[in-house]
């Protein structure tokens, strides 16, 4: 089996608000950061709706994420106000972080790193796996909730992060679009917020240097 290459990720915004966030967007609704497409919808339907994978057999592996499966090429990325490069992450959330990461696994995912996060109120395990360009970052609680309705609720989307050839630039550009510029996690690099909800993008982004 093939590794899992994300090629697109599908949401419900509709194109101008992404272009508001500085994405470069087509008339087809498409942006394309690095090699994978951004389709905005336009169906006022919130976060991402799904993605289109190849290197997959099976979608039902995906631990209940909406996949699409297909053969096509990889993107030509676009140009983009923002300075955005490439989908650095998507972010998955789970109740149930050793079932997603098996599904990822069946699917040629092979996790590379793992790290604790969170509080001390609300402790988090984050786990890391390339898929492509784009890297999945995998967040769940430690321990399985004890409430068996909330321990057996699939995977869902949640956001992405865009590494960006020049974060100074891409905060001029976005002005009160963007949070304040810090030091991220990863040493050597920094990041900011962008305000989403004020823009009318329903998927929670950051940028990073």
């Amino acid at each position: 089996m093939s590794a899992l290459e994300v090629v697109e990720l599908v949401v419900g915004d509709p194109p101008a608000a992404w272009r508001e966030a500085g994405f470069t967007v087509d008339d087809a609704g498409i942006a394309r950061v690095g090699t994978v497409r951004i389709r905005c919808t336009g169906s006022g339907e919130s976060g991402i709706l799904g993605w289109v994978v190849r290197g997959v057999d099976d979608p039902a592996e995906l631990d209940g994420l909406a996949t699409i499966v297909c053969d096509e090429p990889l993107a030509a990325a676009d140009d983009h106000l923002n300075f955005a490069t490439i989908v650095d992450h998507v972010v998955v959330m789970t109740p149930a972080i050793e079932r997603t990461i098996a599904a990822f696994r069946a699917a040629g995912c092979v996790p590379r790193r793992e790290r604790a996060a969170g509080s001390r109120d609300r402790p988090l395990r984050q786990m890391f796996l390339r898929a492509g360009e784009v890297i999945i970052e995998v967040v769940g609680p430690p321990t399985l909730p004890q409430d068996p309705e909330r321990a057996g609720a699939p995977a869902a989307f949640w956001g992405i992060a865009c590494t960006v050839s020049d974060i100074d630039g891409c905060a001029v550009v976005l002005g009160d679009r963007l949070g304040a510029v810090r030091d991220a996690v990863q040493p050597g690099r920094r990041i900011a917020t962008l305000r989403h909800e004020r823009l009318g993008v329903s998927v929670p982004i950051a940028f990073m240097s």
